[in-house]
């Protein structure tokens, strides 16, 4: 743990980059904190393994925190489920508080929420891999490292077969990687090498490359931050924007088919100097939308010129719309940011 937060605080301090780190180990630290107490609980069945997690997590952050200070790098905690991430309204809400903090220069510090997440802890796998690889997308990550207990995907088990060897890099997740992963042997295992494969199919679909790698390899994550050769490389399937832009186009034509209009100036903006559109460049609404729906932006002509996802519903666009930001809250008595759209939530067309 100390490792990989020393790594983690060089990444932050010393290049300036934005970090999220997901990480398990709630259940490991309730259950040594019964242990040093002398007490035992079983772990035969969900609810008891619910309650060392509960126990657990409040050491685990704490361990965290005490390791980053040494840096002074400051940290968050944030507990989500897989629902978090697939309800738009939670998902917008996630994607926001990660965003300020980050902004703010805070490593948040994410884990499965394994006190109310039964699926994840129980008869079913799927759980940081699945989950580091939505946040990844959530955040609209560069990167994904992947920390395991193996070098990286190799072209069979090599604790059966000692003639595996490493594979480098990986183009494309194909029929022939696919069985170079296998199945779980263990059909009630968590994790394991098919979740990490799945989580590379979704962020390098999405444009983001992926590293899987051993945890315990030196300076593993500084390495693959770097592009030096550590573990296994998982190509983006397609530049990040090109991805974005797919999803965007592909979603859009799938939604209440909403469109913003801006004026002269906003359009120019858009168009030319990579800005979010904010209200005093919009013109009018059409079509009834809501907050993260994807829409059309168009200019007065009625061209398409970008997609992005909206930051408020069409109804509270269509009061706010020529007024300056600081001037949101008195309009709608709240506000989900000054932008109607962000410029990192926007593709030109």
């Amino acid at each position: 743990m100390a490792d990989l937060v020393r790594q983690i605080s060089q990444l932050r301090n010393r290049f300036n980059a934005e970090v999220v780190f997901v990480t398990s180990g709630a259940i490991a630290a309730g259950r040594q904190e019964l242990r040093q107490a002398g007490l035992q609980l079983s772990e035969r069945d969900i609810p008891s393994r619910q309650a060392l997690a509960a126990i657990g997590q409040g050491r685990l952050i704490h361990a965290y925190q005490q390791m980053f200070e040494i840096y002074g790098v400051h940290v968050a905690q944030a507990l989500l489920t897989i629902d978090d991430l697939a309800e738009r309204q939670p998902y917008l809400n996630v994607r926001n508080t990660l965003a300020a903090l980050l902004d703010m220069g805070v490593v948040p510090i994410l884990n499965e929420n394994d006190v109310v997440a039964v699926d994840e802890i129980g008869e079913v796998f799927g759980d940081n891999d699945r989950l580091s690889a939505l946040v990844a997308n959530l955040v609209d990550a560069d990167l994904l490292v992947i920390l395991t207990d193996t070098d990286g995907l190799y072209t069979a088990d090599p604790h059966r077969n000692p003639d595996a060897t490493l594979v480098p890099v990986v183009d494309r997740i194909d029929e022939r990687i696919q069985a170079m992963v296998g199945v779980h042997r263990n059909p009630w295992a968590r994790g394991g090498m098919p979740t990490k494969i799945e989580a590379a199919r979704l962020v390098t679909s999405a444009g983001i490359a992926m590293v899987l790698c051993s945890g315990r390899a030196d300076d593993a994550i500084l390495r693959a931050a770097r592009a030096a050769p550590v573990g296994t490389l998982f190509r983006p399937a397609g530049g990040k924007l090109e991805a974005r832009k797919r999803w965007m186009l592909n979603r859009v034509k799938d939604s209440r088919w909403g469109e913003i209009e801006v004026d002269g100036g906003a359009a120019d903006a858009l168009l030319h100097r990579h800005v979010s559109l904010l209200p005093a460049g919009v013109r009018g609404v059409r079509g009834d939308f809501h907050r993260g729906d994807i829409v059309y932006i168009v200019d007065e002509p009625g061209r398409h010129i970008a997609c992005g996802i909206a930051n408020y519903d069409a109804q509270d666009i269509s009061r706010i719309r020529g007024f300056q930001s600081d001037g949101i809250v008195a309009i709608l008595g709240y506000h989900y940011g000054q932008e109607i759209v962000h410029r990192n939530n926007l593709v030109l067309i």
